[in-house]
């Protein structure tokens, strides 16, 4: 059976997640960035190890998984790695929504049906 989430509950959750969220999208930027770099040592790292870049990025894909599932064991549900975008299935008048936050938001604001996804979000 699901858990489902109040919104203090969810809030509670979310000072724990906050932290994380930010360590992802910090990750997430310091790889875009080194894209342009990176295949070529990709490609190379297949045979010989790749050095100290693909070291460091392995690293980086290394911590950003430990994150995902840090985050998913709190009950939520991490739906956007490039935005910071976490839902919390909740209920809603009997039937099943989600609580959805934003990195930058300050707390939960927003609810969506499950269907409606992020662009069907409605103050709560």
């Amino acid at each position: 059976m699901a858990e489902y989430f109040s919104l203090e509950k969810a809030n509670q959750v979310l000072t724990q997640i906050r932290p994380m969220i930010a360590e992802l999208l910090k990750l997430r930027q310091e790889i875009l960035e080194k894209q342009p770099q990176a295949w070529p040592i990709v490609e190379k790292s297949a045979g010989n190890g790749g050095g100290k870049m693909a070291s460091e990025l392995v690293q980086a894909f290394n911590r950003i998984d430990d994150l995902v599932k840090a985050v998913n064991a709190t009950g939520a549900i991490l739906k956007d790695i490039n935005s910071g975008l976490v839902d919390f299935l909740a209920l809603r008048d009997g039937r099943e929504v989600y609580l959805c936050w934003r990195f930058g938001e300050p707390e939960i604001q927003y609810w969506h049906d499950p269907q409606a996804g992020f662009a069907g979000r409605q103050p709560i």
